[in-house]
């Protein structure tokens, strides 16, 4: 994590939805709560997710429900 803190380009993740906000956590805790990122769960499928937005922003709005499918996690860049 502390490499991803510092990576100039963008970052892409995959990860379970058990582990999502545990991630989450973690990214912000290295990365700065601030850090631009998207989270995409179910991409090309029916129930297809993208939300935007801040570290803490990402870490409030899952934390609010409950996450199913494959996860795709993309990091700003430094």
């Amino acid at each position: 994590m502390q490499q991803l803190a510092q990576e100039t380009r963008t970052v892409i993740i995959y990860e379970s939805p058990h582990r999502l906000l545990k991630c989450l956590n973690q990214l912000a805790e290295v990365c700065g709560e601030e850090r631009q990122a998207s989270v995409s769960r179910e991409l090309t499928k029916i129930h297809e997710e993208t939300i935007n937005g801040n570290l803490r922003e990402l870490i409030d709005h899952f934390s609010k429900k409950t996450v199913k499918g494959e996860i795709v996690i993309i990091i700003h860049g430094k």
